[in-house]
């Protein structure tokens, strides 16, 4: 079979030696011309992913519609390019499978909303789960989601995908996988907070509870399963996110906590930390449906400027309320 990848980041690249080590010759999309090649002449991705040695099955290229000439499309474009992107894509049908996380600013669509409105021919399935992405190309073992909601097209592509080491779970609950995926990024801007604070573990498992109640509420709210948010793309990857300094976002967060401006830390990476770019736009979308999300108002406010001991007094002294709630 042969794959396209769109995005040559470390999560495209990882994905893309996936693809190939299951025998399929992968065609990946880099928007870097230094990316694509140096992966065509000594098969590594030095610039995001340097430590992984990559298949000979993957062939880097700048143009989009060689990618599009595939039996099946992983995209893997930060958010807020997603759409730009699809539209230079050639609408043949392929199957798309976004592993991308976030919600579009302005529209308030989850992914696969907009993928539907864009590729009105291919079916859509979403992959999202506690991924980080150079677990996922060294080959140590790792569980994802994969949602559609032709649920026959997900478990076939769960099958096709699948590797010892990389086992996806089929779900029909495509906002479930989605928002699961999107909120805990946010969320891990939230424990990293925590930690650069210096306030403590038992400050940081209190977060990713209480982080978890506002991510159910709100996808509830837009028509995710509660088993769902409570599997490998909710609770999985908050966990993830919210533990270790792999995580671009948790790591974005100890700066904040450690009273670094958001500008500063955001111009000094070179990877994308999708939460803070989902933040004020899961605080429109929540906002808009009606959900309390005192945590991602939180982080908002970190990230728009606020002082860090002046936005965590402020939780703490929120009125106490029954669990579960």
């Amino acid at each position: 079979m042969k794959i396209g990848v769109i995005g040559g980041g470390a999560w495209g690249t990882a994905l893309a030696q996936v693809m190939a080590s299951g025998g399929n010759d992968v065609r990946l999309w880099a928007r870097e011309k230094e990316v694509v090649s140096v992966i065509n002449s000594v098969h590594r991705n030095t610039l995001f992913l340097p430590d992984c040695p990559l298949s000979e099955r993957i062939t880097a290229t700048g143009e989009l519609g060689w990618v599009g000439e595939t039996d099946a499309i992983l995209v893997v474009t930060p958010a807020q390019h997603m759409r730009t992107v699809l539209e230079g894509l050639p609408d043949n049908g392929r199957p798309l499978i976004l592993c991308s996380k976030g919600i579009e600013a302005g529209s308030l669509k989850l992914l696969h909303e907009v993928a539907h409105e864009v590729m009105a021919s291919s079916p859509i399935a979403v992959l999202s789960g506690p991924t980080f992405a150079h677990e996922v190309a060294a080959g140590l073992p790792t569980a994802v989601t994969l949602a559609s909601a032709d649920e026959e097209l997900a478990r076939d592509l769960a099958e096709r995908i699948a590797q010892p080491t990389f086992r996806p779970y089929a779900t029909g609950d495509v906002a479930g996988a989605e928002i699961g995926g999107a909120v805990k990024n946010v969320l891990a801007i939230a424990c990293g907070v925590v930690d650069g604070a210096g306030l403590g573990q038992n400050a940081r498992a209190a977060m990713i509870a209480r982080g978890f109640a506002e991510m159910t509420r709100f996808g509830l709210a837009r028509g995710a399963r509660v088993e769902t948010l409570g599997g490998l793309s909710g609770l999985g990857d908050l966990v993830l996110t919210c533990t270790s300094t792999s995580s671009r976002n948790f790591s974005l967060g100890v700066g904040l906590g450690e009273g670094k401006p958001a500008r500063e830390l955001l111009e000094d990476r070179r990877t994308v930390a999708e939460g803070a770019a989902t933040a004020p736009v899961l605080r429109e979308a929540a906002s808009e449906a009606g959900v309390d999300m005192p945590i991602t108002q939180a982080v908002c406010a970190l990230l728009e400027g606020a002082q860090v001991r002046p936005v965590i007094d402020a939780l703490l002294n929120r009125p106490l309320r029954a669990e579960g709630v």
